[in-house]
């Protein structure tokens, strides 16, 4: 079965910049190391969230906002899809993540298949 890892870390931690360029390295050659899994389907990280667009459509007539569509602690960073045998292994990668010991939490959430 397949699994979305939803990478959500908290908005205001900026953890990630406050390091140092080593300890930068070190984090994403961990996220790196995960991504080649042979249980990986895909992986991919977003850009933050001041880079987001938010489209609501009224009246036939699409309207845009900038920035994300709610004000929330944590911010969906990116995401991993997995193939899994159970909800047990599918959490267990998803617990491999930097951003789970970092504060931030990953919704594990099953892949609907159509």
């Amino acid at each position: 079965m397949k699994y979305a890892l939803l990478i959500y870390s908290k908005a205001a931690a900026g953890d990630y910049e406050e390091r140092s360029e080593d300890e930068q390295r070190v984090l994403v050659d961990e996220y790196l190391e995960l991504e080649r899994s042979p249980e990986v389907l895909a992986a991919q990280a977003l850009q933050p969230i001041q880079s987001a667009t938010t489209v609501r459509v009224a009246n036939g007539e699409a309207l845009l906002s900038d920035g994300p569509f709610i004000e929330a602690k944590e911010h969906l960073g990116g995401f991993f899809l997995v193939e899994a045998d159970n909800l047990d292994q599918a959490t267990a990668i998803a617990a491999r993540l930097p951003a789970a010991r970092m504060g931030g939490a990953i919704e594990v959430r099953p892949v609907a298949e159509h």
